[in-house]
């Protein structure tokens, strides 16, 4: 009896391994682009049918870029590749005995390799009021819902200008990476609807403070690095303020250990992140620091030979050393996670991942930004801001939003122009 094309492809689909990957994001991605045209099944899950380039959110959120300027349709990326499919839902539960994904809506996927690659959200530390009046930037809809929120403030600050003095604080939680640049455009921000859209904030005194309890910015970056930015941030009106400790975050007010009460017209929370209450660390068998899954060398999840963790929901080894949870590392796990399940498909033994340190990067404002480069180097100022504007156009995805995004900054650069200063409004769910 003949065999139809289809027919045969359904064989060849049986007969394939199924890689399930949860998750849509740089570990994700990377992932299934390793795993892309091989004679694997790959079907990645996600809860949104775009992939987020997280470290530009934050110019969503002070209105430097439209949304559809960092995200790019999943189905899109793989439309090339007829191994991969994507399937839009939230994964509920994994059933190991039956190797099934359940998903929200009870369906299930049936896997022989799984990859967990389901990302961080951020740790508020069990601060009372802090996940329900704080302000994250975790994903596409926080940053419009963070943006919304402070057009209207400045509007509505220039409403009430003819009442008198008094203050409109916006308070930055976190001296890493996203609290240094979310501050910095902040700044940036306020400067801009003065000059280009006559906002006039009367004797109101506009504040963006950035707070942290450590001693110093950026703290993973060398001292040199770390000094450099408080002096830029200073520059551009932030105050930066060490040694503070939240204690609550209230509707429109931040609470410090001092016993300091300071009304707020947005608190920003960039003070870090954590695993827990994801997918990935109730799918393993162990957790580590900020619940984190505990995986081999291979990257496998300790005790299964079936299951994966890459990127920031997994505790990555690298030469006996925890890798930080940056999207460098994301990619390479995610890269490195294909290339063993295709060893392993082919009668292979794994190898170890090391991850290569290329250096991080943290932008400041226009013509000021930081690198830390592999043997100390630091690049500070104007060059550094240009490597991290070329760092950043070479890891978006899709040509269009390369283009729109050098055309965005360009015009920005020379003239500042309206831009997307749009409230929008969004019944969207935030999470």
């Amino acid at each position: 009896m003949a065999i139809t094309p289809r027919a045969a492809a359904t064989l060849n689909e049986r007969s394939s391994a199924h890689v399930v990957i949860i998750g849509g994001g740089f570990a994700g991605l990377a992932t299934a682009r390793g795993l892309a045209d091989e004679d694997v099944r790959v079907t990645i899950v996600d809860q949104h049918n775009y992939h987020t380039f997280l470290p530009l959110l934050y110019q969503v959120a002070t209105a430097g870029l439209e949304p559809a300027d960092v995200a790019y349709p999943i189905r899109t990326i793989f439309g090339h590749a007829d191994n991969v499919t994507f399937r839009h839902g939230r994964a509920r539960a994994v059933d190991h005995g039956r190797r099934v994904v359940v998903l929200e809506d009870n369906t299930e996927l049936a896997y022989d390799q799984l990859v967990l690659a389901t990302g961080a959200t951020a740790n508020y530390f069990a601060i009372p009021g802090a996940s329900q009046y704080a302000m994250p930037l975790y994903s596409l809809a926080h940053a419009r819902h963070l943006r919304n929120r402070l057009l209207t403030e400045l509007e509505a600050a220039d409403v009430r200008q003819e009442s008198g003095p008094g203050e409109l604080n916006f308070v930055v939680v976190g001296g890493g990476p996203t609290g240094v640049e979310t501050s910095g455009a902040l700044a940036e921000l306020i400067r801009i609807v003065v000059r280009r859209d006559g906002l006039d904030f009367g004797a109101l005194t506009v504040r963006v403070i950035l707070v942290d309890l450590t001693t110093r910015l950026l703290t993973s970056f060398p001292s040199s690095a770390a000094s450099y930015a408080r002096d830029q941030l200073a520059d551009m009106g932030v105050e930066v303020q060490f040694g503070r400790s939240v204690v609550e975050v209230q509707p429109r007010a931040i609470l410090f250990a001092d016993g300091e009460r300071l009304e707020t017209a947005a608190v920003i929370w960039a003070a870090g992140v954590t695993v827990a209450g994801t997918l990935a660390p109730e799918a393993a068998d162990r957790v580590g620091p900020n619940g984190r899954v505990v995986v081999a060398p291979d990257l496998r999840v300790t005790g299964r030979s079936d299951l994966w963790a890459v990127g920031d929901a997994a505790a990555v080894l690298s030469r006996g050393q925890l890798c930080a949870q940056l999207a460098p590392v994301a990619i390479q796990s995610g890269q490195h996670c294909a290339r063993q399940i295709l060893l392993l498909q082919r009668g292979g033994a794994t190898t170890a991942f090391h991850y290569r340190d290329k250096g991080t990067m943290a932008t400041i404002g226009r013509n000021a930004a930081v690198a830390s480069l592999p043997l100390g180097v630091v690049i500070k100022g104007r060059l550094g801001w240009m490597a991290w504007l070329t760092l950043h156009l070479f890891y978006l995805i899709g040509f269009r939003n390369r283009l729109r995004v050098v055309i965005n900054w360009t015009w920005r650069y020379f003239d500042w122009p309206s831009g997307p200063r749009l409230i929008v409004a969004d019944a969207e769910t935030v999470d």
